[in-house]
């Protein structure tokens, strides 16, 4: 069949995750992936520029984890992991990440992905402080393009304002700061830019009242919202404050944990520990759907040290099949040393890209952290204005380097890029010869 006829056969029938039915015509259908490549129903080949939706870390292709699928439906495909059940898999995977997470992280409990896994944060969190004795400390503090997920907790951490309209009202009690955003954040006279842009979590955390506030959530480095890579200043500041206001700390890892910014969780760059860490996506290099979060030892303690039951569940909790793929794939990750090919390669991506694109008159901001960058563009590079939306700027470039063999995704004028972490030099190097030539193209 064509790819319009598939196309056809496709609306008539799916809804898309940010379902648009005029701008799924032109979509491509994806047959086959290798490696860091994805190839489509005309049997053009791409690069893929966002290892699918930033989660395919160990690459396209790899029958270690198929098999290891396979082996595991085999022989039990799926159990119950509610209380008074348990397999093999899911206690194997949670003493293996026990030795991979941060040092006071030893508990887990399985999603099937990270908008559950943030439900299950802000659960676990409001939890905790009613059995502390504090039912009051409820409200989620959260930031400006940030991404959390669009289920409706998630959605209404998630501070791109865009996924909030046709679900509006959204749900009480969660409050957004500013990001730090490095390239746009304006700090005060005098203030480190990072310390400042922490004592935003601060006057929330006093405008709202320490005891009203159970957690802060934050992505070690914003995602979604545009590969915002925070100052070396800021974590160490907002693990201060936690403390200081006695607010659990919950670094949303979904995208960078297992290695993708060079370091196997992101928050060790900044020599920190989170309360809770949420993952999902390179967990099983996206091969099945799944994910959790790993709460503290104190946070263990609190729950085990109380007879009421964390009434909070999900059928596929701890699916056999899941844990085991998660389980061959962080084999993977540590046999191949993905999170050193993440920041070498990473590396040579972001000094690429600076070198081919830093003196452009409409490029604002080249920027990354490992293997995850981005390319702003501007109107006006002194001031740092944005296009206006109607030009569609980000949208005709996106146009340009998919026409061109580079498939990923923008943010408004923001160009990410976070391809698997097996990609070769040649491929890196095209990559950037692609978004260079589709950016003058674009803006001569």
């Amino acid at each position: 069949m064509t790819t319009q006829e598939l196309i056809a056969r496709d609306t008539a029938h799916l809804i898309h995750p940010l379902h648009s039915t005029q701008a799924h015509q032109s979509a491509r259908i994806w047959v086959k992936g290798e490696g860091a490549t994805l190839t489509d129903s005309d049997g053009t080949e791409f690069i893929d520029g966002l290892a699918g939706l930033w989660n395919v870390l160990a690459g396209h292709g790899r029958r270690e984890l198929a098999e290891a699928a396979r082996a595991q439906a085999e022989t039990l495909a799926y159990v119950s992991g509610y209380t008074g059940s348990s397999n093999m898999p899911a206690i194997e995977l949670a003493e293996r990440l026990a030795t991979l997470t941060y040092p006071s992280i030893n508990r887990f409990f399985f999603t099937c992905g990270g908008g559950e896994a943030t439900e299950s944060s802000i659960k676990m969190s409001r939890a905790y402080w009613k059995l502390r004795g504090r039912p009051e400390k409820t409200q989620v503090i959260s930031r400006i393009e940030g991404y959390h997920g669009v289920t409706m907790a998630a959605m209404s951490a998630t501070g791109l304002s865009a996924y909030w309209p046709l679900f509006e009202p959204r749900v009480p009690g969660f409050i957004h700061i500013p990001s730090p955003y490095p390239y746009r954040y304006d700090a005060p006279a005098g203030q480190s830019q990072g310390v400042a842009a922490a004592n935003e979590l601060e006057q929330a955390i006093v405008r709202e009242g320490a005891d009203t506030v159970a957690m802060f959530l934050a992505e070690p480095v914003q995602g979604a919202g545009g590969v915002i890579v925070p100052q070396d200043d800021y974590f160490p500041r907002i693990r201060e404050i936690c403390d200081k206001y006695e607010v659990l700390l919950v670094a949303d890892e979904v995208i960078t944990a297992f290695g993708r910014t060079g370091t196997l969780f992101a928050l060790d760059h900044w020599g920190i520990e989170p309360d809770i860490v949420q993952f999902a996506k390179a967990v099983t290099s996206g091969y099945v759907p799944f994910g959790g979060i790993g709460i503290n030892d104190r946070i263990a303690a609190t729950l085990e040290g109380d007879d009421r039951v964390w009434m909070h569940a999900y059928t596929y909790s701890a699916h056999p099949v899941g844990c085991a793929v998660a389980l061959r794939n962080l084999q993977i990750i540590q046999d191949e040393d993905l999170p050193a090919q993440c920041a070498a390669k990473g590396d040579r991506l972001l000094s690429a890209l600076r070198t081919a694109l830093g003196d452009h008159p409409h490029v604002g901001d080249i920027r990354g952290k490992g293997l995850m960058c981005a390319v702003e563009l501007v109107a006006d590079r002194s001031t740092r204005a944005s296009f206006p939306a109607a030009d569609g700027v980000g949208a005709r470039l996106l146009q340009e380097t998919t026409r061109r063999g580079l498939f990923s995704r923008v943010k408004a004028d923001t160009y990410v890029l976070a391809p698997p972490a097996v990609i070769t030099e040649d491929q890196l190097d095209r990559t950037v010869e692609i978004l260079t030539d589709s950016i003058r193209t674009v803006l001569p």
